[in-house]
């Protein structure tokens, strides 16, 4: 295609026809991959001739096609484009990028990013001698856009990864700094001086960001950049050409200037000025910086700051990041003695009036107050507002300078309570009222540990902070009650004082405006986690829970759910009425959170954030009635929609969360429904494709659905349960590219498929063996290999001659059985087992042994028998020791399941330390109500809290009392033993009197131990099935 022939067709890519539209689209979407049609993109995008429209269109084409394909994913594909068009696009985009107008410019921008990012330096060398030769030339601006670009490259790459920027900066920096020296020398500067300075300043940030290049730990050559940042701090923005607009100003070039060359003495400040921090080839950088500049920095900060005293302009982000400066100084002697002299003009006049509700406030308030709500809770908004940074000076004032400043900053802030009393309603200071009120919030800790003000908390908030509940202005009545959220957890001496903030926050819940009632909800939560009597909320409970849902209708908000959270955690089974309202009202909030979030493709968008939250309320309510498991099937239909779409690629951001679902619906309803069970492809679909680092949250649902619906598993042929778990499981345990980790939750699963199936899936156990096998071949991780040699204790547990014949047949029944052996015997330089330490892995192993003692003589002859016979009396006497401890140190409060959680990857530490670390950590099989499957569910969920360690196997430490039970659980080791054991001696007395000759005064002690504690099981077996059926008779008799 032609140029006049794409330029038409691009043309009519605009056109309003629909029709038109569609045919150009077309056509251009047919011709994409031709040769030359993206260099003839690029020539109509630069082509001045040209309608401006259709240049545009052509660059965005154009841009588009080179993100998708310049540097494809997958390095196996083949690009899609010549490697004669990648040269001429190389050769001819730099020098049209300072031709081209701003707008096409943004899009060149992007794209020589995209190439740069995958080109530079293997594929385009000449790169940096085309800008180090333009930054001598007429190209300056072009020149500095592309070192930019290249810059950024390379601005958070570790040392390794960066250099080649070293290089860069070797070439183009000494250009750099006689272009800057140029420019601060131009009397009456344009804008365009200030875009190349602000060019020049992100270009050196990027290049320090991480490491400071060698060449500047050259004096000479630091000092240089210097006097020229200093310049441009100290130097006033010109007034002429400001714009009026605010949003305007704070772009505008020399503000930009401003705002870097701040950030920049920052970074260098904080990172690499500070001599505590620093390594010793950099002590001597430092000590230059503090002892020569950072003073100087901090008297230019001061200067730019009394704009704010004097009310002249200063643009937020610049006093946000002085004030971080300023915020750093504090600790350091040498500054805060600089500092000082100036520090209460700072304190007073600058950081308090900051503090203060202010114009810009009081617009937004009455004109969105949408917007108002989404920046006070917005951490992104926190990061660039000079509030938070005022809050953070003080908060580290006092907290590093308390004795000289704490009661200075305290007594002032009482002469504005008293001046607020005492003035009549007209002219209250309600501005600084609302300042004084958010500092005492700031100063919540520090107050709460220090007397005397510690002692004088309650009558403070008396006087000072509850009347503004009833303030004629809404913004100290929403300061009132975030004030009383942070001190609710103080203990109040008059209860009378807790109840009125506690009504008046519910109260606020209702008030007319919206960011009151925001700021009331958020309190709540800390009130509702502080209240230790709940019939000051039962009665109010159903009001206060319609107010909350009409709330989150209105707001989008993370913090909002998070006090849903605290609520239904404290009420527990009490929110049973409520359970299904609150499912329908949270699915809706989240399909609302959705919709809103969808396309936006911001990180923190609250949207998204808020829709996360709702799922992890919904699963706390299911927690919460966890005992109640006929409300499970009514909560079904409201949750299915949301989990069968967020179990694809479109939930990957809640995925967790979903899961968590999952597995409670799995694990609590009476039974596993249909429904339900059509969520199992899309699991396993996920797991296949992209979820294998959810392995092992995806792994509690899945045993769940084997382990409580064994029958429809077994015998649902469409879908075919057992060969799709087979085929993805394969899948993952054969790649090589995974790691030992990544896989760990697979071998577990085979497990449950043989604990719940016994003798119903005699087919799968060669395949699964087979697999097993050929991983743990290669298997390092010595965890892994545990539960590997697992899978083959599990699968003699479930049919011994089965599995010994197919050991046999694939010819590793020898090789297994050593490493098993050998993997028993080893022990760390402490003396404590080093493999198989949980009490699971002991009693699996127990009962694959011993399950070995079945087998004629002619499967297992006399010397394997003693082997498996002497190995099983050890690892019993083991179990049993374990056990032993596990009951003393087993926490007093068994429903808290933060107490005894231990990752697997804890329990396999290499690291050696002289503990015996599987000692009492896992009650699990000495208490029969306690069952694996339900630890796993426990573990995991606590796992998904944000708050809590995300590891890769969060399961197996863990006890929790339901009457739920796991195959194994039923089954008694010891009692399994002996068993077998008199089985063996009735069955063939002369081999049972050979396998008793070969066995010395040890081993005859630990079998003579093992056969009375089995004795002893029995009868504790038997007393506690007397109790629970007594128990079960009384409670059909009440």
């Amino acid at each position: 295609m032609d140029l006049p022939t794409l330029a038409l067709i691009l043309k009519a890519a605009l056109s309003p026809n629909p029709a038109e539209r569609k045919a150009a689209e077309h056509s251009l979407n047919q011709y994409q991959y031709a040769p030359q049609h993206l260099v003839r993109l690029l020539q109509i995008a630069v082509d001045g001739n040209c309608d401006m429209a259709v240049r545009q269109a052509a660059s965005i084409h154009f841009k588009n096609f080179i993100a998708k394909n310049w540097s494809p994913h997958d390095p196996e594909e083949q690009s899609k484009i010549l490697p004669s068009d990648k040269d001429v696009i190389r050769q001819n985009i730099l020098a049209f990028v300072a031709q081209v107008p701003p707008l096409l410019r943004a899009q060149l921008g992007e794209c020589l990013k995209t190439i740069i990012h995958a080109d530079y330096p293997e594929q385009w060398p000449a790169l940096l001698h085309w800008v180090t030769h333009n930054l001598q030339d007429q190209q300056v601006y072009g020149a500095l856009f592309v070192l930019r670009i290249l810059s950024r490259k390379y601005e958070f790459k570790s040392e390794e990864e960066r250099i080649p920027v070293y290089h860069v900066v070797e070439e183009t920096f000494p250009h750099l700094l006689n272009i800057f020296n140029r420019l601060v020398q131009i009397g009456n500067p344009s804008i365009e001086v200030a875009d190349l300075i602000k060019l020049i300043c992100k270009i050196f940030w990027s290049s320090i960001y991480l490491e400071i290049p060698k060449k500047l730990f050259d004096p000479n050559v630091f000092n240089a950049w210097m006097v020229l940042f200093v310049n441009m701090l100290e130097r006033p923005v010109p007034l002429e050409g400001q714009p009026v607009d605010p949003e305007l100003r704070k772009s505008w070039g020399w503000w930009k200037v401003k705002k870097w060359t701040v950030h920049i003495l920052n970074r260098l400040y904080t990172r690499f000025g500070d001599i505590k921090l620093q390594n010793p080839e950099n002590k001597a950088f430092a000590q230059h910086f503090q002892k020569t500049y950072a003073g100087k920095i901090l008297e230019c900060h001061l200067n730019l700051l009394n704009a704010i005293r004097i009310g002249d302009y200063l643009p937020d982000r610049v006093t946000n990041l002085i004030l971080q400066y300023l915020s750093n100084s504090i600790s350091k002697t040498t500054m805060y003695n600089l500092l000082q002299p100036r520090l209460d003009v700072v304190l007073f006049e600058i950081i308090f009036p900051l503090m203060c509700f202010n114009d810009n406030d009081q617009t937004l308030w009455e004109e969105d107050p949408h917007e108002y709500v989404r920046k006070g809770y917005d951490i992104i908004e926190d990061l660039y507002s000079p509030r938070t940074a005022a809050m953070d000076f003080v908060s580290e004032l006092v907290r590093k300078r308390g004795k000289e400043n704490l009661q200075k900053f305290i007594l002032f802030i009482v002469e504005i309570f008293k001046r607020y009393e005492a003035a009549s309603i007209a002219v209250k200071p309600y501005r600084q009222k609302d300042g004084a009120l958010l500092a005492i919030g700031a100063l919540c800790d520090k107050l709460k540990q220090t007397e005397p003000y510690k002692s004088e908390l309650e009558p403070m908030l008396v006087q000072h902070v509850f009347p503004e509940f009833v303030s004629p202005v809404g913004h100290l009545r929403a300061k009132a009650a975030w004030v009383a959220g942070q001190y609710a957890h103080i203990n109040f001496a008059d209860p009378n004082n807790f109840r009125k903030a506690l009504q008046s926050v519910v109260a606020g819940m209702r008030d007319p405006e919206l960011p009151v009632r925001v700021d009331s909800v958020f309190a709540l939560r800390s009130f509702v986690e502080s209240c230790k009597d709940l019939s000051e909320i039962r009665p109010i409970l159903p009001q206060l829970l319609d107010d909350f849902f009409k709330l989150m209708n209105e707001v989008e908000n993370e913090d909002l759910v998070f006090t849903l959270e605290t609520i239904v955690d404290k009420f527990g089974e009490e929110m049973a009425p409520y359970a299904l309202g609150l499912c329908q009202n949270l699915a809706a909030a989240f399909w609302k959170c959705i919709n809103s979030s969808e396309g936006d493709e911001e990180a923190d968008d609250p949207g998204a954030l808020a829709a996360a939250g709702c799922l992890r309320a919904i699963s706390t309510i299911l927690e919460s009635v966890s005992r109640l498991p006929h409300l499970f099937a009514h909560t079904e239909p409201i949750l299915l929609p949301i989990l069968r779409r967020m179990l694809t690629t479109d939930g990957q951001d809640v995925f967790e969360e979903v899961l968590e679902i999952v597995s409670y619906l799995t694990f609590f309803s009476p039974t596993i429904s249909v429904d339900m069970w059509s969520l199992w492809p899309l699991l396993l679909e996920a797991l296949a494709d992209w979820a294998i680092d959810f392995f092992s949250n995806i792994l509690v649902p899945l045993d769940n659905y084997i382990s409580r619906g064994t029958m429809h598993y077994l015998t649902c042929k469409e879908p075919d349960y057992q060969q799709s778990l087979w085929n993805v499981l394969s899948n993952i345990m054969s790649d090589k590219n995974f790691e030992d980790n990544d896989i760990e939750p697979a071998p577990k699963l085979i497990e449950v498929v043989l604990q719940s199936c016994k003798g119903q899936v005699d087919h799968w156990v060669e395949p699964y063996i087979r697999l097993t096998v050929e991983r743990l071949r290669t298997a390092e991780r010595p965890y892994l290999k545990c539960l590997l040699v697992q899978v083959i204790a599990n699968a003699l547990y479930y049919n011994a001659s089965l599995t010994l014949n197919i050991l046999h047949k694939l010819g590793v029944a020898t090789e297994v059985f050593n490493l098993w052996f050998q993997m028993l015997q080893q022990t760390k330089k402490s003396g404590v087992r080093a493999n198989f330490k949980r009490e699971h892995d002991k009693k699996v192993c127990c009962l694959g042994l011993t399950s070995l003692l079945t087998l004629p003589a002619d499967q297992l002859p006399g010397e394997a028998l003693e082997r498996v016979f002497k190995a099983t009396l050890e690892l019993l006497v083991a179990y049993k020791d374990q056990v032993a401890e596990a009951a003393k140190e087993e926490p007093e409060d068994d429903d808290d399941m933060d107490d005894g959680l231990e990752t697997d990857d804890d329990e396999y530490d290499d690291d050696d330390d002289g503990s015996d670390k599987e000692m009492g950590v896992d009650a699990e099989d000495g208490n029969d109500a306690n069952t694996l499957r339900l630890q796993r569910l426990a573990a995991q969920a606590k796992s998904f809290r944000p708050a809590d360690d995300d590891s890769d196997d969060s399961d197996d430490d863990f006890s929790d009392d339901e009457d739920v039970q796991s195959p194994i659980d039923e089954v008694d080791p010891f009692i399994f033993f002996m068993d077998i054991a008199k089985a063996l001696q009735a069955s063939d007395q002369i081999r049972f009197q050979n396998l008793s000759q070969t066995l010395d005064v040890h081993y005859q002690t630990l079998a003579s131990g093992v056969a009375k504690h089995a004795d002893q099981r029995r009868i504790e077996i038997e007393k506690e099935k007397l109790e629970k059926a007594a128990t079960a008779t009384a409670a059909t008799a009440s």
